[in-house]
């Protein structure tokens, strides 16, 4: 296991440091999970995005919403 630590900036953007994202290349999706204080970035499976993409397409509060997720 490895740990480091990063800062998020104004805007909410974190920087994954760099020796942990060796295998991540750019345009890859990333699965945010929240549980509690807890939050755990996954490297995207293809079936994976797809069944979470469903599973929330069904909690959605707005278009809103839709519109600012419908290109990740």
């Amino acid at each position: 296991m490895e740990i480091n630590t990063t800062k998020m900036s104004s805007r909410g953007q974190i920087v994954i440091p760099l020796e942990m994202r060796k295998d991540i290349k750019e345009g890859d999706k990333l699965i945010v999970i929240r549980n509690g204080d807890d939050i755990i970035l996954k490297k995207s499976i293809p079936d994976l995005a797809i069944l979470a993409e469903e599973s929330f397409a069904e909690t959605w509060l707005s278009e809103k919403e839709d519109e600012a997720w419908k290109d990740l």
